[in-house]
């Protein structure tokens, strides 16, 4: 059977890194089809629009999407806001195709655990952050200028039914993995919050064979420096997710090896995803063969068990990955004394070799 995946390489060191993504696929399986699109600064070059209708009707019809990165100093002044890639690609393919549970695993690799900036073995970790993502502060109107431009605006605003959704794929992914969540908020501040923890709190009651306790942001944030090995799930909101999981990315070692999955819901047993790493489009390495291809890779390997239901070929990239790594192939982020230097190329390569 044919598996239709549109491929968004986007800007930057995003086609370097999905390049080497698909030559892994391609090795797990000939079947994949793949149909390429223009995203972010790309098509802003190309058209006028980060996001062309072309671009998001082909997601519209694929089984998934395989995103590189978007956007780079060269797009930041561009008036309206909505026309810079991050604003007028990213969260228009989000809300459009419905991409609200944001899945991003942070997990400490024993052959890099030097790498981590928390020394000794305490950066042990082995962890999902769950980050709603078509809510909150990042969408919300208004979103304006007042007062001359002397005054901004952001409104932050949340649904019962935007808490119960994301809560629930947390429930069932903390019942794949350790059984526990911890959900994290702002409950003394913002009402929003309150109304997160309420939800949240309600839920339990409902699924208690799932331990659930409940944290505030910043404690969170401090916890995950102190001792990581204590999460399991983080369930949070848009904007805290977003930083969270750059902070527990960071903790691992380097942005270039976490994948993440933006979710949709089920339908008819299949879920649509998209799938990306976490780090951005890094241009001042563009073209020089210094990415780290393994973030992207492994965002296949989430497309495979999640999409695909191909949990087998899901581990076989993974270990992969981990055998890769333990042999002391390195790129430049992740390059350490003793160890063997590899472009973006001869790390896809290799991995696609070890498969």
């Amino acid at each position: 059977m044919t598996r239709k995946i549109a491929v968004l390489a986007g800007d930057g060191i995003g086609p370097e890194v999905v390049g080497e993504a698909i030559k892994v696929l391609n090795r797990i399986d000939t079947s994949f089809e793949f149909e390429h699109a223009l995203v972010g600064g790309a098509a802003y070059d190309d058209g006028g629009h980060p996001l062309p209708q072309s671009t998001l009707d082909l997601c519209r019809k694929a089984d998934a999407v395989l995103l590189g990165a978007v956007g780079g100093p060269k797009y930041d002044k561009i008036q309206p806001p909505e026309l810079r890639p991050e604003v007028g690609a990213l969260l228009p393919l989000r809300s459009e195709l419905n991409l609200y549970a944001n899945v991003r695993p942070a997990k400490t690799i024993d052959a890099l655990s030097s790498s981590s900036p928390l020394r000794e073995g305490r950066g042990k970790m082995d962890l999902v952050v769950m980050r709603e993502l078509t809510g909150g502060i990042y969408f919300a109107k208004p979103r304006e200028r007042r007062d001359g431009g002397d005054t901004a605006v952001d409104t932050c605003i949340y649904r019962r039914h935007e808490v119960v959704r994301i809560a629930e794929r947390a429930f069932e992914i903390a019942r794949q993995r350790r059984n526990e969540i911890v959900s994290v908020d702002k409950a003394n501040v913002l009402e929003t919050s309150r109304l997160w923890r309420e939800v949240v709190t309600e839920m339990a009651g409902q699924n208690q064979d799932v331990k659930v306790s409940h944290m505030l942001v910043d404690n969170c944030a401090m916890q995950l420096v102190r001792d990581p090995s204590q999460f399991d799930v983080i369930l949070t909101e848009n904007m805290f997710g977003d930083i969270l999981s750059d902070e527990a990315s960071m903790i691992t070692g380097s942005l270039g090896l976490l994948p993440s999955a933006s979710l949709s819901d089920p339908k008819d047993g299949q879920v649509f995803g998209l799938y990306e790493p976490v780090h951005g489009s890094a241009p001042d390495i563009a073209g020089q063969g210094k990415a780290n291809p393994i973030a992207t890779i492994l965002s296949t390997a989430m497309m495979l068990r999640y999409s695909f239901k191909d949990n087998e070929g899901a581990l076989r990239i993974e270990r992969a990955v981990e055998q890769v790594l333990n042999e002391g192939l390195r790129t430049a982020d992740i390059m350490s004394d003793g160890c063997r230097p590899a472009s973006t190329i001869e790390m896809g390569d290799a991995i696609a070799d070890c498969l």
